[in-house]
């Protein structure tokens, strides 16, 4: 069999997640982007303080970072490889959440914790894409899904 070629794998800092969504404090779920393979995978890094909004009422004396967060996240990241890909092709382009399947939360996430939004392409037809996410704290899965989100083109 034949191996692939190493491909390099790329980055988004802050800035570049900030041109590719539309997202703000507090809704941005995620610090930067490695190891980017196209739209293929990625790995979204969310560094959880104790000092974000969610932490006063989620739970005071037992902080748990909310599952509907960490889903979020995921989706953040999936959404973000597909519009920086988009856009390197010309024009600008704009990703909605379709489906959230397959959801589970194993562990939950805590102030202290790096979560890591592991996310694969399953498949994407045109405009449409369907991505396996796992998110991780110290290698471990604390929750997963499979996202679908549909890629628009904006209109200039």
């Amino acid at each position: 069999m034949e191996q692939k070629a190493d491909k390099e794998l790329s980055t988004m800092q802050i800035d570049a997640i900030l041109k590719a969504l539309p997202h703000r404090y507090p809704f941005l779920m995620i610090d930067r982007i490695i190891d980017i393979d196209g739209d293929d995978s990625a790995i979204g890094i969310k560094n959880v303080t104790y000092n974000e909004p969610q932490f006063t009422g989620h739970f005071p004396g037992e902080p748990i970072f909310p599952g509907v967060l960490i889903i979020e996240g995921m989706a953040q990241t999936a959404g973000a490889i597909v519009i920086n890909l988009e856009n390197q092709s010309g024009g600008q382009h704009s990703v909605y959440l379709l489906t959230i399947d397959a959801v589970k939360f194993r562990k939950p996430a805590r102030p202290g914790d790096r979560l890591e939004y592991h996310i694969k392409k399953i498949h994407r037809r045109k405009t449409v894409g369907r991505y396996e996410a796992k998110a991780k704290v110290d290698g471990v899965v604390v929750a997963e899904a499979e996202i679908g989100a549909m890629i628009v083109r904006e209109s200039e």
